[in-house]
Parts: structure tokens; C-alpha cells; sequence
């Protein structure tokens, strides 16, 4: 399983945007090329690397360097905020940035003049006068040869989860310094459950720096299959391009299902969709009815299933199983699952308690022991904080989570960091910040604020609010709107009681 394994003149991957296609022998010689200028700049396996960039012909030549190279690859979002990135930089350790001018030019100078950082960029040369000083990713990797590094061994993703307190989270793997070509049991899992093979023609709707486009990305090319990959999603490109491609697995979120059932009917009619045999779906509850209108439209080729960045277990559901559990997301095939209560007691099934999973992958949160520990109990299972019940066969069904994390568009949003900088406003005294309903997108933030006294609401204030965030935050973890309140249900302990607050906006 390995990418220099497959015909040299097969089409890896081709980006729909810009139509670029990239042969197996185009990626495995660029891949090569980075592997030594890794090498060269001293960054050796078990060292990492981080990669800032939106979907670009590029980034998978970039992984699979680090793959090949045994490194950590940090992969960022491009809608993460100044402070948000230069912590992650710092957090995990990494050697080497791969990034754009664009990009770039958002970190403060002060971290620039500091920074060991080794930055190449790519899209931007110093003939252009964009960002001089910094080498050209391309034109630095083309000085290396194509052929493979002496010291090959398999490497892993590194990707940062936010927390509960609102700094991300690095999620980091043990590496085994494995032979190119060795997988995990729950690769293996996947190839099956899905009948990945070297004739997949992958639609790669969702940004590369999280984690499950990334995997798959990762995983077909590995298997010799051809990735057709968004650099944005659109809805009716999506449709364009399995009509187009004869596209025979694809990978959505609740809000892409979305998105697409607002298609005008003539719009969606002018589609063929018959090559589908697989649409994958995860990252977000989907409502029912969404689901089942997607069902109905592109037949029994709905699979879902339920997991984190931390592959802690998994859960999958197919179509048939889904239409006589509805609104389940399946049962486990990876690791154990349990439902275990505030007491760490296993419950029975159709009762709520916290999902838990035993025997699955081993993960730690790099740097942060307390988070790491607190995640597990004492026997080692291990949780991502989802609230959820099983039935009498084993299929689980998720409520809620316990953080009120909110899940926007298939993005995790921690209402807890939005919170500690709202409450830094000078006319601020208290906030409470929850997901409300939004027909789109499934949950959008809501703050209910709690002015200091003479402070008065107004429409104006809550948009100054809201900017306040968006100068500090990734947009998408903002408020897109503010209630005030005369004082929030505080217990006198400091508890705030969030939930009836949140009940009245779900009602």
C-alpha cells in the first residue's frame, strides 16, 4: 500500500477549480523531492512539520512526504485567527511551515522576527516582491531528487481539536516507525466497510486540513485511486462533477446535504448520479428528515458514521440499517462502546449516559497531560464528551454533548472560549454562549449577554459585540447574534446553569 506501487501515468488526484491532475508519478516524485528537503533542513522522523494552506495541488505531495518521512503533519485551518495559529506553531513542536503570502501576512512580525520556524511558501515567489525573505516551496523541493529517502518509515497526522477551555487540542499518535506500507487495523476497517479499491473515483468535497478529507485523501491515493477534489465547495459543482467523473464514493456533512436539497429541481434533474455507490457522511448529527430527503434522492448509498480526530472507536450505519434505526448512527466497529452514567457505572441500553469507547486507538492530547487524563477513565476507555443511549442491538443514538459544544456546518465549536473573551468586554459583565437551531447549517451561536450596570442594549451593541469576537476568533466560532439579559442564572457556587437558557431558543 504504497503510492509509488501504481501505474506512473494514472491520475491521482485532480483539482476541480483549476483542472490540474496529478499523475502517480508526478506525486510520488514530489513527495520524494520534500522528503530530502526535509532531511536536508535536518528535520528527521518523529520531528514535525505544519501545513497553512486551503485545498492546493500541492498539499498532498506535501503529507505524503511527512508520511514517508515518518513525521508529525500538522495541518491548520485557513480560518483559524492570528492567535489561534501561532499557538498551534508553538504547541506542536513544529520544524517547518508550508504555507502562502496570504496566509502569512496575518502573523504578527514580532512572531516572524522570533520564530526557528523553517517557512516556505507556496504560490509566492521573492521576484514578486510578496513576502521576501522566504523561499519558494516549489523551486526549493525541484533542487532535490525524486527518488526515495534512505530512511523511509510511516508517519501520522497531528491535528489540532479545540478544547473544552478553548485551546486547541493537538491530538498525536504514537509512531511505530512502522515500513512504508504497514496500516492500522481501522484503515483496514475502512477499506472494507467502504470496498476501497484502486478504481475509486473520490469526490473530496470539505478543506484538507481536517481531519477525515485528509484521511481519505490520504487513504485512496494510498489504495491507487483517483481523489477529484474541491477547492470550495459548491453545491452544484459537487453534482457537476460526479456527473462529469462517473464519481463512485463522495464525503459530505450535514450541511452540504443541506445545501444541496435547496438546488432548484431543474438544477439537480440535469445530473446523472448513477455512478454513486457511496455517500459518506459524518462530523455533525443529521436531522432526520435532511437524511431521509437524501435517501429518497440518491437511493440506499447513504453511509454514515460517527468518530473524532482522536479515532478513540467508531460507530457506522448504512442505509438499509438507518431506515429501521432511524436517526441512529450505527453500531461499533472500532473498539468497545459504552454508556456509562456520572457514577462511571455502565448503564442499560435506552438509557443516557456518556459514550465511551475501550479497545480502540490509543491517543494522547500532545502537551497537556491534564486533558489527556481526564478524557479516559480508570479502566483506559475514553470519550469525546458526546451524551448518547444504545438500544437492545447495540446501535447508538447521540443527544447532546456534555460541554454544550456547538457543531456548526460539521465544525466543533466550544461555546467556553467565545465566553472568556466576550466577558473581557468593558461593558460586559457576565455571557452565555450555546448553539441555537439554524435551518442550514444545523446549530449557529448565540450569546446572551449580561450588561455592567448604566450599560444599555441596544441593536448597535450587539454588533459591536460580535465585531469584538470576529477581531479575535475564527468567524465561524462567533455570534451571529446577541441577546441581553438582566442577569444570568448563576448558581452562587459560580455554576451557570446554560441549559435553560439554551431550552428556550430549542423549544
Amino acid at each position: 500500500m504504497r503510492i509509488n506501487d501504481h501505474p506512473t501515468d494514472k491520475i491521482a488526484y485532480q483539482m476541480l477549480g483549476s483542472g490540474v491532475e496529478v499523475t502517480y508519478g508526478e506525486l510520488n516524485a514530489g513527495s520524494n523531492q520534500a522528503a530530502h528537503l526535509f532531511r536536508d533542513r535536518g528535520i528527521l522522523a518523529g520531528d514535525g512539520i505544519a501545513i497553512w494552506l486551503p485545498n492546493h495541488e500541492e498539499f498532498l505531495k506535501i503529507t505524503w512526504a511527512a508520511q514517508r518521512g515518518g513525521l508529525y503533519y500538522t495541518p491548520i485551518s485557513t480560518f483559524f485567527q492570528t492567535d489561534e495559529v501561532t499557538y498551534i506553531l508553538d504547541n506542536s513542536d513544529a520544524r517547518l511551515l508550508v504555507t502562502n503570502p496570504e496566509l502569512l501576512a496575518r502573523l504578527p512580525e514580532s512572531f516572524l522576527a522570533s520564530t526557528e520556524l523553517d517557512i516556505l511558501l507556496v504560490d509566492g515567489s521573492n521576484a514578486g516582491g510578496e513576502a521576501p525573505g522566504y523561499p519558494n516551496w516549489i523551486d526549493e523541493r525541484a533542487r532535490y531528487p525524486s527518488t526515495a529517502i534512505a530512511d523511509e518509515y510511516e508517519g501520522a497526522e497531528m491535528i489540532y481539536s479545540s478544547g473544552t477551555t478553548g485551546r486547541p487540542k493537538g491530538v498525536r499518535f504514537p509512531l511505530q516507525f512502522n515500513e512504508i506500507g504497514t496500516v492500522s487495523d481501522l484503515f483496514k476497517t475502512r477499506i472494507q466497510m467502504h470496498n476501497l479499491n484502486s478504481e475509486v473515483r473520490y469526490l473530496s468535497t470539505a478543506p484538507m486540513y481536517h481531519s477525515a478529507p485528509l484521511r481519505y485523501n490520504m487513504m485512496v491515493t494510498r489504495l491507487g485511486g483517483t481523489a477529484y477534489i474541491l477547492e470550495k465547495f459548491d453545491a452544484e459543482a459537487a453534482l457537476s462533477a460526479i456527473h462529469q467523473h462517473q464519481i463512485t464514493h463522495s464525503q459530505w456533512v450535514p450541511t452540504m446535504f443541506v445545501r444541496l436539497l435547496k438546488l432548484p429541481r431543474e438544477i439537480r434533474d440535469q445530473y446523472d448520479l448513477s455512478s454513486l455507490r457511496y455517500a459518506i457522511h459524518a462530523a455533525a448529527p443529521c436531522p432526520v428528515d435532511i437524511k431521509q430527503q437524501m435517501i429518497d434522492w440518491f437511493g440506499p448509498v447513504i453511509y454514515e458514521y460517527y468518530s473524532g480526530t482522536e479515532a478513540n472507536g467508531s460507530t457506522a450505519i448504512t442505509t438499509e440499517e438507518w431506515l429501521s434505526h432511524r436517526g441512529s448512527v450505527g453500531r461499533a466497529i472500532h473498539g468497545e462502546l459504552h454508556i456509562l452514567n456520572d457514577n462511571g457505572v455502565e448503564v442499560p441500553p435506552l438509557e443516557s449516559g456518556s459514550v465511551y469507547f475501550a479497545r480502540g486507538s490509543d491517543f494522547s492530547y500532545y502537551k497537556d497531560d491534564k486533558k489527556t487524563a481526564a478524557a479516559k477513565n480508570a479502566a483506559g476507555w475514553s470519550t469525546l464528551g458526546d451524551i448518547g443511549y444504545v438500544d437492545a442491538e447495540g446501535y447508538l443514538y447521540l443527544q447532546d454533548r456534555k460541554s454544550f459544544m456547538i457543531i456548526s456546518g460539521g465544525v466543533n465549536i466550544y461555546p467556553q472560549e467565545v465566553e472568556n473573551l466576550l466577558v473581557n468586554h468593558p461593558k460586559v459583565a457576565d455571557v452565555a454562549v450555546f448553539g441555537v437551531p439554524n435551518e442550514e447549517f444545523g446549530e449557529e451561536v448565540k450569546a446572551v449577554v449580561e450588561l455592567l450596570p448604566g450599560e444599555l442594549s441596544s441593536e448597535q451593541l450587539a454588533l459591536e459585540l460580535i465585531d469584538y469576537c470576529r477581531e479575535k476568533l475564527s468567524h465561524v466560532k462567533c455570534p451571529r447574534s446577541i441577546d441581553f439579559s438582566l442577569a444570568l442564572p448563576r448558581h452562587p457556587t459560580g455554576k451557570l446553569y446554560k441549559k435553560p437558557l439554551r431550552d428556550q431558543y430549542w423549544a
